[in-house]
């Protein structure tokens, strides 16, 4: 069984002969620790990867998103950063009120995918493949307005905002179904929608603004036989239920903030998790057998006949020992 046909089998809780696994690199960690992510690679390879975006248009950019100083990203958002290896935060919106609306400019080079050299590079290897692109909504939301404004925003539910969201997500749809004409096996969108307790918005404010979005995006994969993965940071169980109603594949999301044995006991063999082991305290400060005792719960709450990926993230602050233990430890289980 090659990974493409194990991640599937994962996906749809059919009883895979392991557990599949992806680890997520942060540049940090290839600059820190570059021995020990050359380790990492050569003895847990991923099951998982993103294929390259090749576009035959470069969008426009300015700067290293991961060096500090300025960027600017394809839609004209500025970031500032003061750490190597991590992005930065936007500190000027791009729309600073709503007759500036036209500042927002869709990145139309992101939809000169060239096609033929996706699909050669899917046909080239047995792993499992993610469309790149990096669809995001409520987080290109927050670049364009400021994370503190568009709160106020979304408290008001002004005109604006929602001609704001129509045209992120009349991109985003742009985007989706030009990449379900490649050979990808699924695609991801990522927003994070959690506070470490709570989600960031009223539930029903989440249902009623974007759930109908995310189903639109889930829609489309779907109809093209392919598989929707989802990323979230912070406490996102109130919305998990509405998640797997949608008919999302995978979630990548900080079990840990939520309880991991209460995740598993209202959500085992719903909805495959993606992921992760604590990257607040377990990865930077655990013992290694308590890495091993996080890895083994992960499995026990949350595999059903598969249904449980393998992942986590190696970023700033973790303990390069207890990444490997993660793998080990899963390899062994």
């Amino acid at each position: 069984m090659n990974s493409r046909e194990l991640v599937k089998k994962t996906l749809k809780f059919e009883r895979p002969a392991r557990v599949p696994r992806q680890l997520w690199l942060l540049p940090w960690a290839n600059q820190t620790f570059p021995r020990e992510v050359a380790r990492l690679q050569r003895e847990f390879p991923d099951d998982i990867i993103w294929t390259p975006v090749s576009l035959k248009q470069p969008p426009k950019t300015l700067g290293d998103p991961y060096m500090p100083g300025i960027y600017r990203d394809e839609w004209g958002c500025v970031f500032e950063n003061k750490q190597r290896g991590i992005i930065g935060e936007v500190k000027e919106p791009l729309v600073v009120s709503w007759s500036e609306l036209d500042k927002v400019k869709a990145p139309e080079e992101l939809l000169s995918v060239d096609i033929a050299e996706v699909n050669t590079f899917c046909k080239s290897t047995d792993l499992f493949v993610l469309a790149g692109g990096g669809l995001r909504l409520f987080e290109r939301l927050q670049f364009i307005r400021r994370t503190d404004n568009l709160f106020m925003d979304i408290a008001e539910e002004s005109k604006g905002l929602y001609a704001l969201i129509d045209r992120v997500h009349q991109f985003n749809i742009r985007q989706l179904e030009l990449w379900m004409k490649t050979d990808v096996d699924g695609a991801m969108f990522s927003d994070d929608w959690g506070s470490q307790k709570s989600l960031l918005i009223a539930p029903d404010t989440w249902r009623r603004l974007f759930k109908p979005l995310y189903k639109e995006y889930i829609d489309i994969v779907h109809r093209h036989g392919k598989y929707m993965f989802m990323h979230s940071d912070g406490y996102i169980k109130d919305i998990l239920p509405d998640l797997i109603e949608m008919g999302l594949d995978a979630i990548n999301c900080q079990i840990f903030c939520m309880d991991v044995a209460d995740i598993g006991r209202k959500f085992k063999g719903k909805i495959t998790f993606w992921g992760e082991i604590d990257r607040q305290h377990i990865l930077p400060n655990a013992t290694s057998d308590e890495v091993g005792r996080a890895v083994q719960l992960v499995k026990s709450s949350l595999y059903h006949n598969g249904g449980a990926i393998a992942q986590c993230e190696f970023g700033p602050g973790a303990n390069s020992h207890n990444v490997y233990k993660v793998f080990e430890t899963w390899n062994k289980s």
